[in-house]
């Protein structure tokens, strides 16, 4: 049981540490929130891209090795060194209160239903870090997951999409009040950074398992 939950909650925290800082995509959410542009329609668009991602990720990239294959290791080794660089780039942010997440009043003005959906789309899937994020060190980090865990994983991945995608267009007045304050982003970039740095080192505890 302690698997199960300790895999759900890792999943939340990998998807969320990496929804969060995706700053177009949440921006554009903000902005569709603040002018009532078809939000439903925007945060629906951006959670079933990340799972499509996240799937292929978990059931693709994840499902292809073993933990215990040489692919498997350069998979999670992968993970693990992505983990800790995201970390440290969350925790120099965080010193540096630099973090923002402002929508300028001249991107207010409302759009049609065809151009919220394409920039929905646009922001989902051309964006290539999208593609590393969520396939490449997704696939890795779940390399090492047994396949009675992966679902959990997706599921609190799934979660945490969908309550950060929901929550930006649908209380978007009261979170573009927080989020453009770089204090806010401080305690955020912590959190992630401290976050990522635990599962990183969860990661290393598997591997050297897998080597001893």
């Amino acid at each position: 049981m302690y698997d199960l939950v300790s895999t759900f909650v890792m999943g939340m925290v990998i998807s969320g540490g990496l929804i969060i800082a995706i700053g177009s995509q949440n921006a554009f959410l903000l902005k569709t929130g603040l002018t009532n542009n078809h939000p439903f329609t925007a945060a629906t668009i951006c959670f079933l891209g990340d799972f499509l991602l996240i799937g292929a990720g978990v059931f693709g990239v994840g499902a292809l090795v073993s933990v215990d294959s040489v692919l498997g290791i350069l998979l999670s080794i992968t993970g693990t060194i992505f983990l800790i660089w995201y970390g440290s780039v969350a925790l120099r942010s965080a010193i540096r209160g630099t973090g923002t997440l402002v929508v300028e009043q001249s991107e207010r003005s409302p759009s049609r239903l065809k151009t919220t959906v394409l920039m929905a789309m646009a922001m989902t899937f051309l964006n290539p870090h999208v593609y590393i994020d969520t396939v490449v060190l997704i696939g890795g980090v779940t390399a090492s997951l047994s396949q009675n865990l992966k679902p959990w994983f997706v599921a609190g991945a799934l979660i945490a999409s969908a309550t950060w995608f929901y929550s930006l267009v649908f209380v978007a007045k009261k979170l573009s009040n927080v989020l453009n304050k770089p204090r806010a982003w401080q305690i955020i970039n912590t959190l992630i950074a401290f976050l990522m740095f635990l599962i990183a080192a969860k990661l290393l505890y598997t591997l050297i398992g897998v080597w001893t």
